[in-house]
Order: structure tokens, then C-alpha cells, then sequence
């Protein structure tokens, strides 16, 4: 598929190329299970300018059954005495909790939506209000949820992480099938961290070209950089997972940013996405200055008298460039000069006579 993606609209905003990057910080358990702390990574992203904060809701044991192991990342930050379903438990929240983060973000004027990982948690954000989902890359082959979520008709954003091309084909199309609402897809490497050289940032110019969708990354690379590098090779959406602080217990803050790092990806992907520019090659008002110092002009290579013609001998090509260009040498050659001239006066168009 070719050609423009489908629009993604959210609510007044257009998604898209050309528009400003929809950045989502990405708190997910971040919180530990703690309201308070839940609140403060809100501050924080709505501090640092993010456009959305995002969290994950499911329910343990509907997520993870009992022999389900720790990944090597997670026993890594949180020990290997415990299961995940164990581990995943103490990061839950309850509904009446989300409605107050919910509540809280609107008085921070920062969009909130979070991850369901199973249909009941869907039906719960749905029942908040949520304006968007989000579907993260382990669900990707989980048709039903995929279906249950599109149903619902509010735009979706659908991480790839581990997948192949064609089971991200498999997972549009179910998503089309059960209603067809507005779709983004991030690339993503699901690893925590993600090695750089392993994220084929070109994938995300492979999905946009086969599925026609806006595209935009979920990076979980340590730092900025590959984060900003998406932008400038058309990402419209960046998610990035953030903390307070990556020594807090909890397994997914080693990896994320700390509070002054997700401003500074903020500031820098508003830097390029306004160095990107609309394409039009023109010289650009900063240049104004050295357009007329740097470019050279035709000047007189010795005086000159009025009523005499301007020959090649009598013409040096000299800074600044104030007068005639020399591209326009053919045009003066042989003209008469109006006024007398000194030795490397700059010659402008009003000191020759029309041909």
C-alpha cells in the first residue's frame, strides 16, 4: 500500500506527518501499585510536556497463570524468589484508583489512557472514559482482545514487538474486521533495554508502506537517541517509559527515563520536528545575512568612466553580494556604464544602461 496514511484523529488533533509528535510517556507500573506515586509520575510527565501519560491495567490472575516464570529483565530488577503472577500483583490498581489519576490528569491538562491486557480491564478503562487504547506488543496474537478492543470504536495504537510482518497483517485485519477505527502502529524492540543496533528503525518505513497507517516507536533503548532518530525518519508517535527514579524496586525502572531525561527527549524531538521542515528548498530568513556577505558580486576592476562599455577585462567577481550576480555576467557584458565607477566599486544593475 502506498500513498498518504489514514488520518488518526483524537479528539481535535490530527496524528499525522507534518503535525507535532504525539509523545506518550509511558508510566505503566512504574508506580509500584502506589496512588501517590501514581500521581507524581503524572506531574512529572505533564511537567516535562508530554502529550499523554499512559498505564497498564489487567488483573493478575487473569494475566498470568501460576507457573508463568519471571522474564530474565524482570528477575534481574526484582529477584527470582517470586513468580510473575506474584510480581504483578503488587503493581496493580483498581479501578476507583485509575478514576482518580484520570481526574488528576485532567487537572494537569495531560491526556490520560492506559493498556488493557485482558477484556473486563478494557471494559473498565472503556467505562473511564479513555479516549484512546492501547495495545501493547505481548497481545498482538490475542485476536479476541484485539477484536474486543476495536469494537469499541475509540482509536487504537498497537505496538509490534516480537512480531512478524505477517502476524502484525493478521492482527489489521482482525482489527478492521471489528470495526475498523482509527489505527497507529508502533515499532518496537521488546527487550529491556533494547539494543540500538537491533532496532531497525527502517521497519517503521516497512509498515507504514504495507498497512497504510500513521507510525511512530515504542523505545525502550536506554538514552534519547534513538528515540529522537525516529522522529526525524517519520515517527508521529513516541512512547518511552518513564520513573522517578531507575534505583526504585520494580521491573521496569531500570529502563525507563528519569524525570530530567524525558524532558530532555522532549525538547529535542520539538527541535527536530521543527528542523524537519516542509520540504521546500528557499533560502531561509537566518541566512539573510550571510546570503549578502558570503555570495560575490560583479565589481570593477579598475575605474571605470561613465559613457565607457563593460568588458570581461574591466570585471572582477568579488564579495559581498550585494550587486549584480555573477550568473548574470552574459546580461551586463558589453551595457554602457551610466556613472563613473571605482577600482572594486560593486556594480549594480542602476550603474549600466539598458540594453
Amino acid at each position: 500500500m502506498t500513498g498518504s496514511p489514514r488520518p488518526f484523529v483524537l479528539g481535535a488533533r490530527i496524528i499525522a506527518e507534518g503535525a507535532p509528535v504525539f509523545i506518550v510517556a509511558e508510566a505503566g507500573v512504574n508506580h509500584n501499585g502506589d496512588l501517590a506515586l501514581a500521581k507524581r509520575l503524572v506531574d512529572v510527565a505533564a511537567e516535562a510536556g508530554a502529550d499523554g501519560v499512559k498505564f497498564q491495567t489487567f488483573r493478575s490472575e487473569a494475566l498470568v497463570s501460576r507457573a508463568a516464570p519471571k522474564a530474565a529483565y524482570q528477575q534481574a530488577a526484582t529477584g527470582a524468589d517470586e513468580g510473575q503472577r506474584e510480581m504483578l500483583a503488587r503493581l496493580e490498581l483498581t479501578p476507583d484508583q485509575y478514576a482518580e489519576i484520570r481526574e488528576h490528569c485532567a487537572r494537569r491538562r495531560i491526556l490520560f489512557f492506559s493498556t488493557p491486557f485482558d477484556e473486563a480491564s478494557a471494559d473498565a478503562l472503556e467505562a473511564l472514559g479513555v479516549p484512546l487504547f492501547k495495545l501493547p506488543s505481548g497481545e498482538i496474537t490475542n485476536l479476541p482482545l484485539l477484536r474486543h478492543v476495536a469494537a469499541k470504536g475509540k482509536p487504537i495504537i498497537l505496538s509490534t514487538g516480537m512480531s512478524t510482518l505477517a502476524e502484525v497483517a493478521e492482527a489489521v485485519a482482525a482489527i478492521r474486521a471489528a470495526g475498523d477505527p482509527p489505527l497507529a502502529l508502533l515499532h518496537c524492540v521488546s527487550a529491556y533495554p533494547a539494543p540500538p543496533a537491533e532496532m531497525n528503525l527502517r521497519a517503521m518505513d516497512t509498515l507504514r508502506d504495507r498497512f497504510g497507517y500513521p507510525v511512530g516507536l515504542s523505545d525502550h533503548t536506554l538514552g534519547i537517541e534513538v528515540a529522537v532518530a525516529a522522529v526525524a525518519r517519520g515517527a508521529v508517535i513516541v512512547e518511552k517509559h518513564f520513573t522517578l527514579d531507575r534505583q526504585l524496586p520494580g521491573p521496569d525502572h531500570p529502563a525507563s527515563l528519569e524525570p530530567g531525561e524525558l524532558a530532555a527527549l522532549i525538547r529535542a524531538i520539538r527541535s527536530v520536528e521543527a528542523a524537519l521542515g516542509d520540504g521546500e528548498k528557499r533560502p531561509m530568513p537566518s541566512e539573510t545575512d550571510a546570503r549578502r556577505v558570503a555570495r560575490k558580486s560583479l565589481v570593477a576592476g579598475g575605474p571605470i568612466r561613465a559613457g565607457e562599455r563593460l568588458t570581461p577585462s574591466r570585471v572582477r567577481i568579488k564579495r559581498p553580494g550585494t550587486g549584480i550576480s555573477p550568473a548574470d555576467l552574459p546580461r551586463a557584458l558589453g551595457r554602457t556604464v551610466r556613472r563613473d565607477l571605482a577600482a572594486d566599486e560593486v556594480i549594480d544593475w542602476e550603474a549600466l544602461a539598458e540594453e
